[in-house]
């Protein structure tokens, strides 16, 4: 057994290091180590088999929702593992794995930005390890297989064969595009299959990307797998994915996507980026896997849920922390002034000029996440993402709005600084977190499992959003009962709701009153172990913008490529 030795924290280098440093400083052993190229890496899963030597303190980075004038997350999350590692502290990063929608769509690229980035961001970025790739290609083999099967009129014992009107499964691809989101499928003759209805899905809101992220290791992945409802037989019985035989070939084409991707900072620190399910559509987490490995490893483990508080930070702790058997000991909450104002009315083009009226406005909306974190029992500190023509008076007037609620608002300046940019943060991010040591924040969640569906998203809607109720469909009302005949209604549930409000209404922004959210229709996501509540017009797979980020990207005779990041 190779014995790992590791540099004092104080004395690790403040810069990109071999990818075999980086996981020396993890604490992982060159044997559990498979490298792609020289810059990133899969961990084997036998590395979650060994003793865990930190403190496994879990940090949550979340944020208010977004605006157009930005929030910077994820800059946040990685600023702040700089910070501790800076102040010696043995930080893990768990991030999700950016998709190519987004990074050529309206968002660009998921590694952080300025000087708070992962390496090597253009890897990351685009086709990664392959996982996405894998995770698209598994769930589009049982696509095939379901349409082979009713081509050739399969019949599966006492449920006879599968009717090709009554398919749920459709089909996957990590790119927006909204032609294919109603399509038909096998026109033509007659041995080119049976037509029908089908859809695309981006691979961020598939079931498999879901299951991939919430497995604990190819055996459970394997299960989880077969138990995905692909539709219903002529009989009005379930069929599964283990009905059809495909999940044992897609838990091989996911062989290696389930294992952890190993990168870094870009002052070296180690990033375990893995899975990468949107919030808004899906359940917005990295990794079980991951997250057990930081948890092995680090004293500090930040991770962040996607987009606000109110979708990745509720579904984080609904559905990922009751899944793992664990809970954070602290919550970061990011906003930026730009935002704020444009949560108290503030035009886009507006945002970044003073205006302490709007601001105090905006606050409110801040105010009622800090109100779902009470509701959890967690402590709080509002990192203020600053920008470089951010006013004092302004910085002034949210530390006192938030020392009047008793919470802490530390400054970060990681995108400028990197690290010592988030010194302040990382400080008291690990005081708060420390002082939990004697007694963490005892799990808890918006709704009990054993609840009816209507229930668990009345609760959520009325204790998270704040709104006063749940209007139900007819569609809707069918697909819970439907789902509670069939024996899940016991699963937690995945809210699909915009990320612009917490509404259902996009425009809606600050802190809306006497409104109701509308469900329209709930799938049953079998395999993840959850029921998708779908609201307004939220769509499982995005459009381009009228000027997508794709315009911007070119590969530059250096090899690197440029326009993968805004303002790149």
């Amino acid at each position: 057994m190779e014995v790992i030795v590791t540099l004092p924290q104080s004395a690790l280098p403040i810069g990109p290091q071999g990818i075999f440093d980086v996981a020396r400083e993890l604490g992982v052993s060159e044997d559990h180590v498979e490298p792609y190229g020289r810059n990133k890496a899969k961990i084997d899963l036998a590395a979650l088999a060994r003793p865990a030597s930190g403190a496994g303190r879990l940090v949550l980075v979340s944020a208010i929702n977004p605006t157009p004038a930005g929030e910077g997350k994820t800059t946040t999350s990685i600023g702040l593992a700089m910070g501790m590692r800076r102040l010696g502290k043995r930080a893990v990063l768990c991030l999700r794995e950016p998709s190519l929608g987004p990074v050529f769509g309206v968002k660009g690229g998921g590694t952080g930005g300025g000087r708070a980035t992962l390496v090597p961001a253009d890897d990351i970025n685009l086709h990664f390890t392959g996982d996405i790739h894998a995770i698209s290609t598994a769930h589009n083999l049982l696509s095939a297989m379901v349409d082979n099967a009713c081509h050739f009129n399969t019949s599966f014992g006492d449920k006879g064969a599968i009717d090709p009107r009554q398919v749920t499964w459709g089909r996957a691809l990590d790119m927006n595009d909204r032609a294919l989101r109603n399509v038909v499928v096998g026109l033509g003759r007659k041995a080119d299959g049976v037509p029908r209805q089908d859809r695309f899905d981006i691979t961020a809101a598939s079931e498999v990307m879901a299951i991939v992220a919430l497995a604990e290791g190819p055996e459970d992945l394997e299960r989880r797998l077969g138990r995905i409802v692909i539709g219903q037989s002529t009989s009005g019985a379930p069929i599964t994915a283990a009905d059809v035989g495909a999940a044992s070939a897609m838990t091989a084409l996911l062989r290696d996507a389930i294992k952890p991707n190993l990168v870094q900072t870009d002052e070296g620190g180690p990033a375990l980026v893995h899975a990468g399910p949107f919030a808004n559509i899906a359940h917005g987490c990295s990794s079980v896997v991951a997250t057990r490995l930081g948890l092995l490893s680090g004293d500090y483990v930040i991770t962040e849920a996607g987009f606000g508080f109110d979708l990745g930070g509720e579904k984080f702790l609904d559905i990922k922390c009751r899944t793992m058997g664990v809970f954070p000991r602290v919550l970061v909450l990011v906003a930026t002034l730009r935002a704020l104002k444009m949560h108290g009315g503030a035009p886009v083009k507006r945002a970044a000029e003073p205006d302490e009226k709007a601001l105090e406005a905006g606050l409110a909306h801040l105010d009622k996440h800090l109100d779902s974190a009470v509701f959890f029992g967690l402590p709080v500190v509002v990192a203020i993402n600053v920008f470089p023509n951010d006013t004092q008076e302004e910085l002034a007037l949210v530390d006192a709005a938030m020392k009047r609620r008793g919470v802490r608002a530390v400054r970060c300046e990681g995108f400028m600084r990197g690290g010592e940019g988030a010194l302040e943060l990382a400080e008291a991010v690990a005081t708060a977190a420390d002082a939990t040591d004697g007694a963490p924040p005892a799990p808890r969640f918006t709704y009990e499992l054993a609840e009816p569906l209507r229930d668990k998203i009345t609760k959520i809607a009325r204790t998270i959003y704040g709104a006063d109720g749940v209007t139900f469909t007819a569609a809707a009302e069918r697909d819970a009962r439907r789902i509670e005949e069939l024996g899940h209604g016991g699963v937690p549930i995945c809210m699909a709701k915009t990320q612009l409000s917490l509404s259902d209404e996009p425009t809606l922004v600050g802190r809306p009153t006497n409104f109701q959210v509308t469900v329209r229709e709930i799938r049953l996501s079998a395999g993840a172990g959850f029921a998708v509540a779908l609201t307004g017009d939220m769509m499982t797979m995005p459009g381009l913008p009228r000027e997508p980020s794709a315009l911007r990207v070119k590969l530059l005779p250096t090899g690197k490529i440029r326009g993968l990041m805004q303002n790149d």
